[in-house]
């Protein structure tokens, strides 16, 4: 009895060890032939959620959006285009765009950089070289736009923006609890525990109910962090437009009172997006010249919790010019039968005509084939 038990075992521990040499060749060869690993290694975040390309475009209920891009189409319309960027049939989205809503006007020197030159490795070089030496970061997007066969008169337009933000005191971590269906979601914010100092980190900027206020949250440099809830309008400016219009209007408490609460999730999200509606689609430059945007993307990367929050994003654009689409070409060639008039151009009948069918009647010296 023991024996067969010892067999029984030893069956067991052989089929666990066969079990795991399979997985192993085939994780291993997985990885050799650059297939995903069984191994999960990352967490993609944000799914579903809407990359916006500017202020004015209509948001849905998950959307995000970043100036990094309006940054370089800014430099594509005024620097280079020199006039509005006009698709055929237009685009609201281009028409957005052409606004020139957000600017350089909107961001400190040092938390953006932007360039566009003629596309080549060079240009790459001095990209990834400056984004290093003033945000010590890499790009996540420099590689995927095709840098080879530019041309003299192509572009290449790269913008990165870099910041980080610290709250002068860390909020309290509070019990996970529900947002929306979810629940178990983590959240930070002020409870009973909550000291004055950090209470004097948030700014009521107005408070009609529960669900329906604006908060804003004090950092240590000059950033601010605006939360709102109970908005209803269709656009991002819509809504930051309502919020300045309600908080200029808001007679209430405006300081954080003793027995207020303040309950945010954390938040994290990686995101990149590319633009296909934007490529492949002729414009004209204010000198005649014809363009198309090969490829145009965007990444956000964004964190918020207790302590602070950090964002970068890039936004990269390659344009490239195109040959003027012409018709194929006619050929207006009389070497046979064929009509002549002689009309006064004030005249409605000619007062002359012929049919010419012999060319020997009307031409000496010519050889009959």
């Amino acid at each position: 009895m023991k024996k067969k038990v010892l067999i029984i075992i030893g069956i067991i521990l052989l089929l666990i060890l066969l079990i795991f040499g399979i997985w192993y060749a085939v994780d291993k060869n997985r990885t050799n032939n650059n297939k995903p690993s069984n191994t999960i290694t990352s967490t993609t975040l944000a799914e579903g959620t809407d990359v916006i390309l500017s202020l004015e475009d209509t948001i849905t209920n998950n959307s995000v959006w970043c100036g990094t891009f309006n940054l370089i189409w800014n430099d594509l319309k005024n620097d280079l285009a020199k006039q509005d960027i006009v698709f055929t049939p237009q685009l609201e989205v281009v028409e957005n765009l052409n606004k020139g809503t957000f600017t350089t006007d909107d961001l400190s020197e040092e938390s953006y950089y932007k360039k566009y030159g003629t596309p080549s490795l060079e240009l790459k070089e001095e990209i990834e070289k400056a984004i290093k030496e003033k945000f010590n970061e890499t790009s996540d997007i420099l590689d995927d736009f095709n840098w080879n066969n530019a041309g003299e008169r192509d572009y290449f337009l790269y913008a990165m923006l870099k910041k980080e933000f610290e709250f002068p005191k860390e909020f309290t971590e509070l019990e996970n609890g529900e947002f929306g269906n979810y629940s178990n979601v983590k959240y930070f914010g002020i409870d009973n525990t909550t000291s004055d100092e950090v209470r004097n980190q948030v700014e009521v900027l107005y408070y009609n109910s529960k669900d329906d206020f604006a908060i804003k949250l004090i950092t240590k440099g000059n950033d601010e962090v605006i939360i709102s809830r109970g908005n209803n309008e269709n656009t991002f400016k819509e809504i930051y437009d309502g919020i300045e219009e309600k908080s200029e209007s808001y007679e209430g408490n405006k300081e954080f009172a003793e027995n207020d609460t303040l309950k945010i999730p954390n938040i994290t999200f990686d995101l990149k997006e590319e633009f296909k509606e934007l490529e492949a689609q002729p414009f004209e430059f204010s000198n005649g010249d014809i363009y198309e945007i090969e490829t145009a993307l965007q990444t956000i990367k964004f964190k918020l919790d207790k302590k602070g929050g950090e964002i970068k994003s890039e936004a990269g654009m390659m344009v490239r010019e195109t040959a003027i689409a012409t018709d194929e070409p006619r050929a207006f060639l009389v070497y046979d039968t064929f009509t002549i008039f002689l009309k006064e151009n004030s005249k409605e009948l000619p007062y002359f005509a012929a049919k010419i069918s012999d060319i020997s009647s009307v031409q000496s010296d010519v050889n009959k084939n």
